[in-house]
């Protein structure tokens, strides 16, 4: 099918132009059930409250498992495997504050870590229960979206698109949900 012919190209705007970055996302617990945030000092997300993470090192072929334990260990000191990491969401944001396109893995960690990290460059961290973070400074997207598809689908996997683009709304559709929603 040609690039014209495409459902999708209708919804091409100048904005679908712009390069992909891969990262990932790690919710992490403590054994009280609060989650770790880390308050972000530079951008994306400077100034507001989000869950650690971190892009992927594409040009050494590290997969978005590898890069949740690499990036749980540099930013908090917390080992952990592959096997204590649940994917639960794979999210493909388009144009992301007009500036690039991010495919995104969240994971949810299974195994607690119930110390405070160390402040890093990246920023510093707290612990907060899931309703205290509705009050605290979150990405517009972390606000509208993120925190919904966690509280939803962190038992199972759900794959959507945001469409993050600044001149319109956001908008976020459900491509999948493995087990279906019963």
């Amino acid at each position: 099918m040609s690039a014209a012919a495409s459902p999708l190209a209708a919804s091409a705007t100048p904005s679908a132009l712009l390069g992909y970055k891969l990262a990932v996302l790690v919710f992490i617990e403590n054994s009280r059930g609060e989650q770790l945030l880390l308050l972000r000092a530079k951008a994306p997300n400077r100034g507001t409250w989000s869950p650690i993470g971190g892009k992927l090192e594409t040009a050494t072929g590290e997969s978005p498992f590898e890069c949740a334990v690499r990036e749980t260990f540099e930013e908090t000191g917390h080992v952990v495997s592959t096997a204590d990491l649940h994917l639960f969401a794979m999210i493909a944001e388009k144009a992301y504050e007009g500036a690039s396109h991010w495919l995104l893995f969240l994971f949810r960690c299974t195994k607690p870590l119930d110390s405070l990290p160390a402040t890093i460059d990246e920023g510093r961290f707290g612990f907060y229960s899931r309703a205290e973070i509705d009050a605290l400074p979150l990405p517009e997207t972390d606000r509208n979206a993120l925190w919904r598809i966690y509280d939803e689908h962190r038992e199972r996997f759900v794959a959507l698109r945001a469409d993050c683009a600044p001149e319109k709304p956001l908008e976020v559709v459900i491509e999948q949900v493995t087990p279906p929603a019963a």
